[in-house]
């Protein structure tokens, strides 16, 4: 990654040009304070912790929400919440060092594609808004709530209540807090994406903010449809180059899609990157 790379990236993401747009990977450090075991946040590693620890058939294995839609055909979409619930909602995990690098600057606004609350545990000292995504509900017209934290506790407000100057948390694929909202299954991803695409599943006041803007891709792998589809909704309206896509040793295919997409990619891990973003600081320092 050259300086001139680097420095371009950096400094988009403390002026909020820049919007960090989280995957899988950024927890990679992040693990059981009890047993040690990693936080099981791909989808690999979901797949097994869902399954008992054993693999699925490879038609399963292949990605989360295909095996997660054969478990709630078997033992109830129930079964996918409670599950998520107790990974995310109910042990306790390590801090990853990629959210201790966000709370050194705390952006405006951040996208978190996992399940985790490290993201909220990072804003939890200050006022915030919350959007999380929803899926396949009766008697709603849209795919989120929104909901604001007041230092102390969420509650749910209407989208004209959003106080545009609080920084904004987007957790499209859901949150065990402050109430158990998940997109796990082939099918709540067909609903989502497919309310995405129709505009239905981002609050308007955010369709303005992020007119314009460039996205850092970390941990986030694009071998997957799911993945490619919810980052291309939630990017619309970006610059023309979209931004950067961290990702070590893409697939041919990761490589097509993030350069049709407009976005540069740097051949580096989440650890490499923030390993060399530390250093800059130490520097800076």
């Amino acid at each position: 990654m050259s300086n001139t790379v680097f420095s371009e990236i950096l400094s988009g993401l403390y002026d909020n040009t820049v919007v960090p747009y989280l995957g899988p990977g950024v927890l990679f450090d992040s693990v059981n304070k009890v047993s040690g075991e990693p936080i099981p946040a791909d989808s690999n590693s979901l797949i097994l912790a869902m399954n008992g620890g054993k693999p699925m058939a490879p038609k399963l294995m292949f990605e989360f929400p295909r095996a997660a839609m054969n478990q709630e055909l078997k033992r109830g979409r129930a079964f996918l919440t409670q599950f998520l619930d107790k990974v995310y909602g109910q042990t306790e995990w390590s801090r990853a060092s990629a959210h201790d690098w966000v709370a050194e600057w705390r952006p405006k606004y951040v996208i978190d594609i996992n399940r985790d609350t490290q993201l909220q545990d990072t804003y939890a000292d200050e006022e915030h808004t919350l959007i999380v995504g929803l899926s396949r509900v009766i008697g709603a017209a849209f795919r989120y709530r929104i909901y604001h934290y007041d230092g102390s506790s969420y509650f749910e407000i209407p989208e004209q209540q959003v106080d545009k100057n609080l920084p904004i948390l987007f957790k499209p694929m859901g949150t065990p807090k402050p109430e158990s909202s998940y997109v796990a299954s082939d099918a709540d991803y067909v609903d989502y994406i497919t309310e995405l695409m129709g505009g239905f599943a981002i609050p308007g006041f955010l369709k303005e903010y992020r007119e314009g803007k460039k996205y850092l891709l970390l941990g986030l792998p694009l071998n997957r449809d799911s993945e490619r589809m919810v980052m291309s909704d939630i990017v619309y309206g970006a610059a023309e180059h979209k931004g950067w896509f961290i990702r070590k040793n893409p697939t041919d295919k990761e490589k097509r899609f993030s350069e049709r997409m407009g976005f540069e990619l740097i051949e580096a891990d989440c650890q490499e990157f923030l390993a060399v973003a530390h250093n800059r600081v130490s520097e800076a320092a």
